[in-house]
């Protein structure tokens, strides 16, 4: 006998011999391996054995990833998306047939034997041996198992299932000790159950309940001895035996497991012929993974949501642990869409652009106060085909959003005008307002001034449009220079606080860009950004961050935390009162009439950007807030000039004309049958062209003026003084003025570009 040399642990033999010892005991040497003879063992072994004993006993088993359901407001069933579609199942809820079957086929001798098979694996080398090749392994269904959870914690992570898969000795043994440590602890029954809600039957279906599911379109405790026979046959090789593109060889496998089952009298012999000479009957279920699935055009929304899961630190402390949690999935999350709001949308999308325009559309809508984003949707679908995209245009880059968002252009305005009366200028400030005008020489900023060195002039939509304007009428139409006169005045700093008191940040992001040209709408910001700002207006000037999830629960019915709505102050109530008045005006008597609603408050702003590539209209009721986007989806802008957009010629697109009636007929029907509250106003009378009343300062210039509401109004309810409308055959609308090449535009970036 071999001695054991002092203080150095056993002798290369004595491990040799332990390892052996164990090996043909358990029947692990060759267990599942189908080495063609003992000689290889000889080859591959040395290494593997001075690990044996310090292989860790207990199997640290993963959550199985199973499907995760997305609902709606109400409950309804949004999508289930899943990283591996399963759905786990106890054994009394599957067929006996499948579970005599698999035991059947795979390892008969599975409640006679232990971890391993010794007499399997005497077997499988004898057969091996004669043959000169792989003709037979021995893996027990326990082993089997085992080697199943290594590759469910491998995940999707190529490298880390092919270290879980690998065919060696090192790997068996593992294997081996795990397998040993699952029967102790588990039993038979248990090892079984979970071996049949683990293992892979192929078209994307794990475990039993899916592959039912997939396969026959039924409850695995509904399967037949036929069906049963079908799916236990799979397992070996899923492609090979896979019955929707390999009927033949599925049939061969299926009988070879009803005559398996014969053999082992789990059937009669009269059964397994009479099940054999059927041919395979299947009622498929195609795959359905995700977001693709989801209804009323809500795609968007639910990728949002899986976005939200996996950047929101409140489902993980690391992007690695929540992009784990989701793929693990079993999960019921209950989110923030509205169905009838959802509804209106699509029926909105479809009813004004085709999927097949050359420009799209997106809308996003929240509710003011809350945060909660009730309905989200876009022209071009959830897919991968011709005219769908995975891209949202609802949302910003690291939200699944395009790179850069989309120019705004004036729907700006109001966050300006906010930044102003915030400064405590008056709602009756007058400036000259000219037709064309240059671009300050300078203008203040949160750091160095900005200078002007282009020479550029901005100029009105419309020659009739030349001021002086006071703001109430400037907002209506929409006049820019009116504006770009107004940040030269105030200067950008305040308006760039304002935007990020209102959530504003470039799609792309970072902050809002100290520069003048802010005013008409320069940055690309995403609809959901623009649509929770204009909420702030209707919620009196407090914003409310976006919040699609309600509620979760993990697969035992755990509640799980989700992030929560913040809201803070962005203005004082009776700024916010004074925009209100001045965008109602927008839609009573200005650029957005064609946006207006019946029988209830509506505010909003239209805005169309340089060279007409993007065109908006953000607006808001007292308990909607909803923003409208029209332009290029693709790579490349399109100018929307003599175009044609859902079957309506456009010889030139305006915000009004598009987004206004989209915006109008999604928030009609979403609003349909609720409350209809109206908003809070400041009365802003007179204010006629050419006057200055109320002011205290002369036209073009001037700060320090009266705070908003403490000039006389002169009475005169609001949005009834009807200011000077365009002249016939002229749009009443945005110009897309000219921008500066230094820094005023945003290098890189024009309205629709999805690069």
């Amino acid at each position: 006998m071999a001695t054991k040399r002092s203080g150095r642990g056993p002798t290369a033999t004595q491990q040799a011999a332990k390892f052996l010892g164990v090996s043909v005991l358990s029947g692990v040497v060759l267990a599942g391996l189908a080495l063609p003879g003992i000689g290889a063992f000889g080859l591959v072994a040395k290494g593997t054995v001075e690990g044996f004993d310090e292989i860790p006993a207990n199997l640290k088993t993963p959550p199985l990833s199973q499907r995760t359901t997305i609902l709606d407001s109400e409950g309804g069933e949004i999508a289930k998306v899943y990283s591996r579609d399963r759905t786990v199942v106890p054994l009394n809820e599957i067929s006996p047939y499948i579970r005599k079957a698999i035991v059947a086929i795979e390892d008969s001798r599975f409640y006679e034997h232990g971890a391993v098979d010794l007499k399997g694996v005497l077997r499988a080398v004898n057969k091996n041996a004669q043959s000169g090749g792989v003709s037979e392994g021995a893996s027990t269904l326990t082993q089997q198992y085992v080697k199943n959870v290594f590759v469910e914690e491998a995940g999707d992570d190529p490298d880390k299932v092919a270290v879980a898969t690998q065919q060696t000795i090192g790997r068996k043994v593992k294997e081996l000790k795990f397998a040993i440590q699952v029967e102790k602890e588990l039993g038979k029954e248990r090892i079984l159950n979970n071996y049949l809600n683990i293992t892979f039957f192929g078209q994307q279906a794990y475990g039993v309940e899916a592959a039912s599911q997939r396969y026959f379109s039924k409850h695995a405790k509904d399967l037949t001895l036929g069906e049963s026979a079908l799916l236990a046959g799979i397992v070996q090789s899923p492609s090979r035996y896979n019955p929707v593109l390999a009927p033949k060889e599925a049939t061969k496998r299926r009988n070879t497991v009803l005559a398996r089952m014969a053999e082992l009298k789990n059937i009669t012999p009269a059964e397994s012929a009479a099940e054999q000479a059927k041919p395979i009957k299947l009622n498929v279920s195609r795959p359905k993974s995700g977001c693709i699935t989801a209804v009323d055009g809500a795609g968007f929304f639910c990728d949002y949501v899986r976005e939200t899961f996996l950047n929101d630190p409140v489902f993980g402390k690391t992007k690695e642990a929540r992009a784990k949690r989701w793929n693990e999935g079993g999960m019921t999350i209950r989110t923030t869409l509205d169905p009838q709001t959802q509804k209106s949308v699509q029926k909105s999308i479809t009813d004004h652009v085709n999927q097949d325009d050359k420009v799209a559309t997106a809308i996003s809508i929240v509710q003011p106060g809350s945060g909660k984003v009730l309905g989200m949707g876009q022209s071009r679908q959830y897919g991968f085909g011709q005219y769908q995209t995975q891209i949202n245009l609802s949302a910003d880059k690291a939200m699944g959003g395009s790179n850069y968002g989309f120019q705004v252009g004036s729907t700006f305005k109001p966050i300006l005008a906010a930044a102003a009366l915030e400064q405590g200028m008056s709602p009756y400030k007058t400036y000259t307002s000219p037709y064309r005008m240059p671009y300050p020489d300078e203008v203040e900023t949160c750091g160095k001034p900005w200078k002007n060195g282009g020479g550029e002039t901005v100029q009105n939509e419309n020659r009739s449009e030349i001021g002086p304007y006071g703001m109430k009428e400037a907002t209506a139409k929409s006049v820019n220079t009116y504006f770009i006169q107004m940040i030269e005045d105030i200067g950008v700093c305040p308006v760039t606080k304002m935007a990020e008191k209102m959530g504003i940040r470039p799609a792309a992001g970072g902050k809002v860009k100290q520069v003048p040209s802010i005013a008409l709408g320069t940055e690309g910001i995403s609809p959901l950004t623009m649509a929770a700002a204009y909420a702030t207006f209707a919620n009196r000037g407090t914003y409310c961050t976006p919040v699609l999830v309600e509620s979760a629960t993990g697969p035992n019915g755990e509640k799980l935390r989700v992030p929560k709505s913040k809201c803070s102050r962005a203005m004082s109530e009776q700024t916010a009162d004074t925009v209100n008045t001045l965008l109602q005006g927008v839609v009573e008597d200005g650029t957005g009439k064609e946006a207006g609603l019946s029988g209830r408050d509506s505010a909003g702003k239209t805005g169309t950007t340089d060279g007409r590539k993007a065109a908006w209209f953000v607006g808001y009721t007292p308990n909607l807030a909803g923003a409208v986007w029209v332009g290029g989806a693709g790579a490349e802008d399109v100018e929307m000039e003599n175009i044609t957009i859902g079957g309506v010629y456009h010889d030139k697109v305006y915000g009004a004309d598009t987004p206004g009636p989209i915006w109008r007929d999604a928030m009609s029907g979403a609003l349909d049958g609720r409350d209809a509250p109206s908003f809070d106003t400041i009365p802003i009378a007179g204010a006629d062209k050419g006057s200055d009343k109320g002011s205290g300062n002369k036209p073009g210039n001037g700060r320090g003026q009266r705070k908003p509401g403490t000039a006389k109004p002169g009475g005169g309810k609001p949005g009834t003084n009807k200011p000077g409308n365009a002249k016939p055959g002229n749009k009443p609308d945005d110009a897309p003025a000219p921008l500066l090449p230094n820094g005023i535009s945003i290098p890189g970036i024009t309205s629709g570009n999805e690069q």
